[in-house]
C-alpha cells in the first residue's frame, strides 16, 4: 500500500499544507487544485501515481488546511497564491516538474510557468483553462460583470456560487452516472466554505480571476517555444470550461495530447481510471 504523507510548513508566516507520496527520487508532479476544493480532489490520484512519480499537492492559500488569513491580512490574487506556491516549491527543493492543474490551479501554474519557464517539464490540464474558447458564457458572464463594475450589487449576484446547489452541481453536472461521484466530496468542500471570512476571500479571488485573461498571450508564446510536452484532459460535459478550451491547446502546444471523457467539471470523481492511463501513457514518452 502507497503511502501518502500529510505534512505542513511555513511560507511567509502562513502554514501551508500539502500531501505527498512517492519516491523523492522519481519525476515530480506538483498538483494545482481549483475551487471550491483543496489537495483533497487528489486523494484517490496521488497514491495511483506514487509508484513511479513524486506526487506533491499543496492547499492554496485561503483554503483546506493552509492558512486562511482574512482579506485584510492577505491579497488574495492569482499573483499572490502563485508566490505562496513558488515559495513553497523552492523550500521543498524541487525545481523540475511536471504541473497538473485544474480550475484555479491552471492560473496559478501559468504563473509559475512564466516566472520560471525551466522548471516545467509538462503540463497535464484537467479542465484549467488557457484560452478564452473555453469559457461558458452563462456561467463566466457575471464574474466578468462584478471584475468590470467592481459594486456591490455585481459582488452579491456571485454569492450563489459559495451555496449547498451550485457546490454540488459543479460535481454532479455532465456525470452521465451520479452514483459514481462520492457526496463526501463536496459535503467536505461545504464545511470548509462554511467558515466564517471565507465568503470575502472567494469573493475577492472570483473577482480577481479577469486577470488571468491578461497572461494568455504570454502563456501562448511560451508554449510555442518551448514545445513543452502538453496532456489537455477534460471533462467534456463541464459547464465551467468548455471541451473547447481543451481543443485549444493544439494551436501553441502542436503535438498535445486531447483527451476528451465523458463526463464533467470534476474528472476524477467519475473517472480516475482513464485520468490515470492517461497520464502514464502521455508521461512515458518522454
Amino acid at each position: 500500500m502507497v503511502t501518502v504523507h500529510h505534512r505542513t510548513t511555513s511560507i511567509d508566516g502562513l502554514d501551508v499544507f500539502w500531501r505527498e507520496a512517492g519516491d523523492s527520487s522519481s519525476p515530480v508532479i506538483v498538483m494545482l487544485h481549483g475551487y471550491p476544493t483543496s489537495s483533497h480532489m487528489f486523494r484517490h490520484l496521488i497514491p495511483a501515481l506514487a509508484d513511479r512519480y513524486r506526487v506533491i499537492a499543496p492547499d492554496h492559500i485561503g483554503f483546506g488546511r493552509s492558512a486562511m488569513p482574512s482579506v485584510d491580512a492577505f491579497d488574495y490574487t492569482f499573483d499572490a497564491l502563485a508566490d505562496i506556491t513558488q515559495k513553497f516549491l523552492v523550500s521543498l527543493g524541487v525545481d523540475r516538474y511536471s504541473i497538473y492543474v485544474q480550475d484555479y490551479g491552471a492560473p496559478i501554474g501559468w504563473r509559475l510557468a512564466l516566472n520560471d519557464p525551466d522548471a516545467i517539464e509538462g503540463i497535464i490540464s484537467q479542465n484549467g483553462n488557457a484560452y478564452e474558447e473555453g469559457f461558458v458564457s452563462d456561467f463566466w458572464d457575471p464574474i466578468w460583470a462584478d471584475a468590470l463594475e467592481r459594486s456591490e450589487d455585481t459582488r452579491d449576484a456571485l454569492r450563489p456560487a459559495l451555496g449547498r446547489e451550485a457546490v454540488e452541481w459543479q460535481y454532479t453536472h455532465g456525470v452521465p452516472d451520479l452514483t459514481s461521484v462520492d457526496p463526501d466530496a463536496w459535503e467536505h468542500d461545504l464545511a470548509l466554505l462554511s467558515r466564517p471570512g471565507q465568503d470575502a476571500i472567494q469573493l475577492a479571488l472570483f473577482r480577481d480571476y479577469a486577470n488571468n485573461r491578461a497572461l494568455y498571450p504570454d502563456v501562448h508564446r511560451w508554449l510555442r517555444e518551448s514545445r513543452v510536452p502538453v496532456l489537455a484532459i477534460w471533462g467534456a460535459n463541464d459547464e465551467i470550461f468548455a471541451a473547447a478550451g481543451a481543443e485549444a491547446f493544439r494551436r501553441d502546444a502542436t503535438d498535445a495530447r486531447i483527451e476528451l471523457v465523458d463526463g464533467g467539471h470534476f474528472l476524477l470523481e467519475s473517472h480516475l481510471d482513464d485520468v490515470v492511463t492517461a497520464i502514464r501513457e502521455w508521461r512515458a514518452a518522454f
